[in-house]
């Protein structure tokens, strides 16, 4: 398992796009999406390695993984 992947997922259905949709919150803007729950899990994984490489070649912080976020 890459340790890019210990960032917390939250995976939603949505109707408006008719695709699964995965948000990474500790990673602004970082999310992507799928015709099923695999894909979009698999489609953020990708997009958590590229956000991650972005912010490295622009010199930006890269926020530690804090694991289970908790939302009110």
């Amino acid at each position: 398992m890459n340790e890019n992947y210990k960032y917390e997922i939250i995976i939603y259905w949505s109707e408006e796009d008719n695709a699964f949709i995965a948000e990474v919150p500790e990673l602004p803007g970082c999310m992507a999406d799928g015709a099923t729950y695999a894909e979009a899990v698999a489609n953020a994984e990708t997009v958590i390695d590229e956000w991650i490489e972005t912010a490295k070649e622009l010199g930006r912080e890269i926020p530690e993984p804090k694991g289970r976020l908790i939302f009110a």
